[in-house]
């Protein structure tokens, strides 16, 4: 999601009158925000992309790989979740660790990349917060840039607890606003072009909305959810790409900024392509075509209570230190 923002949000569960499963929030400004809606237009936007994400977008998110998985403690012969695995790049690098991998994606055509890339991991079709896997099922959960197109993040974060084993730890990144400027010219171009926001589409999504700096906020989220020793610690670098690769990567490899450049008439994309080139010029590298994007990602992670821990928390009505 890389286009606008949605106001921060307060979890909770609801049934609506009819009795299905939609999980509402209510946002900060007082609407309503129907997560289960935004999780599905979530897996119908990644339909017909996964290729196009592995081609492109994939190349930016494998850079905080190896920080994830350090994080996370992954080493030989630990069982070990990728959430929102995509291509599978984390899982492939897992189970060349040593680890024994079990991968998740939303998407079926993300699914079957990774079970192509990497055949000896386990690879699930399953959706966040209802995962097929008993309690205390693995040693380590990692997601890279997962949690951030959740609709119900609290929801999300406490079904990984739940498949981590006790003393398991946990890693999870996300992208941060503030300088963040290898997405955040897509949204500065639309803007520049007078673009208006359509309704049908989703803004943005609830995940720290309200947060241009994630790295405490992230923090505070791990702990409210029950992670303990939460840390995080920004990850920065430059994607040196072709400015035309780029554009071509985003707009065909993500779902809202697909979307939304999709149903545009050809003058109207041409107006956003326009300031989009005028806004990643300044990031031109020297004597190349290339252009060097400044990314900044939050890495989160901690660990799940071990059980005797938990025994004492329930038994004391403390809270975690």
């Amino acid at each position: 999601m890389l286009l606008s923002r949605l106001p921060a949000t307060h979890s909770m569960r609801a049934g609506s009158s009819n009795c299905d499963d939609r999980r509402v929030t209510t946002t900060s400004a007082g609407s309503a925000w129907d997560s289960a809606s935004f999780d599905a237009f979530e897996r119908k936007g990644w339909a017909a992309r996964a290729g196009a994400y592995r081609d492109g977008f994939a190349q930016l998110t494998a850079h905080t790989v190896a920080p994830l998985l350090a994080a996370a403690g992954v080493g030989p012969g630990a069982a070990v979740l990728d959430v929102g695995t995509g291509p599978g790049t984390v899982a492939a690098a897992a189970a060349a660790m040593g680890a024994s991998v079990t991968a998740v994606d939303a998407s079926p055509d993300m699914a079957r990349l990774a079970a192509e890339h990497c055949p000896p991991v386990r690879v699930v079709v399953a959706v966040l917060p209802a995962l097929p896997f008993a309690d205390s099922s693995f040693d380590a959960v990692v997601g890279n840039f997962v949690i951030n197109h959740l609709g119900d993040p609290t929801a999300g974060l406490a079904e990984l607890l739940r498949v981590l084993r006790p003393g398991g730890r946990l890693a999870l990144s996300c992208w941060n606003r503030h300088g963040m400027r290898a997405t955040g010219v897509f949204g500065e171009a639309v803007a520049a072009a007078r673009i208006p926001f359509p309704a049908d589409l989703p803004n943005g999504g609830p995940f720290l909305a309200d947060h241009d700096d994630r790295s405490n906020a992230f923090a505070a989220l791990l702990a409210s959810a029950g992670v303990a020793d939460a840390t995080t610690r920004r990850v920065e670098w430059l994607h040196r790409v072709h400015p035309d690769a780029w554009w071509t990567s985003v707009v065909t490899g993500t779902p809202l900024t697909g979307s939304l450049i999709a149903r545009l008439d050809p003058a109207a994309a041409a107006a956003v392509k326009d300031r989009y080139d005028a806004a990643v010029a300044e990031y031109a590298v020297p004597g190349t075509d290339l252009v060097a994007l400044p990314a900044v990602a939050v890495l989160g992670s901690g660990r799940r209570v071990p059980a005797d821990s938990q025994r004492w928390f329930v038994d004391s009505g403390s809270g975690l230190k």
